[in-house]
Formats: structure tokens, sequence, C-alpha cells
């Protein structure tokens, strides 16, 4: 009899599903680009018409919200570091 693997979890998102991510940043020239080129690496038919943005209350930061084709937990992941990594983006949810 096998035991389950802990590591191994069911996801929660069925695949492929529309995944909203959110981005925030510092608000500058290009940086709505860079988030949208970001997400169509992961997503060939992400849809750039569909991002959402929301100033801060001062004005200084930018929330992008854009919405992906998620297909797996690898290419969420993979997408996330790449956010997350650029030095432009702050936070990602």
């Amino acid at each position: 009899m096998s035991t389950p693997d802990p590591i191994k979890q069911e996801s929660l998102i069925a695949y492929p599903s529309q995944f909203p991510i959110k981005v925030m940043g510092v608000k500058a020239d290009g940086f709505v680009h860079v988030i949208t080129q970001i997400a169509e690496r992961f997503d060939p038919g992400f849809d750039a018409n569909t991002v959402e943005l929301r100033d801060s209350k001062a004005g200084n930061y930018l929330g992008v919200t854009i919405t992906v084709t998620a297909t797996s937990r690898e290419q969420l992941d993979e997408l996330y570091r790449a956010l997350s990594s650029h030095p432009s983006v702050k936070v990602v949810l």
C-alpha cells in the first residue's frame, strides 16, 4: 500500500483557467509595457486590452492587474518569479 506524497498536493485551481495577478510597482514610463511583455512570455494568448490599472493614493505607485490563462502550477510559479524579479516590481499577488 503506497502512502500519498505530502509534497505533491492537489491543486485548488482547475487548469486551464483565467487567473488574475496583481502587480504593484513604481509608476514610471514603460512599467505597464514590461508587465505585459512578461505576461506574453508565459501566455501567448494574453490580451493586453484586459489590463486594469490603479494609481496609489499619492500617485507614486501603480497597481496593474493582468489576467492570464493558467495552464499549470509550474507556469504560474515561473510567471510569479519573473514578475517578482523585475527591479520595478514591489509586490506580486
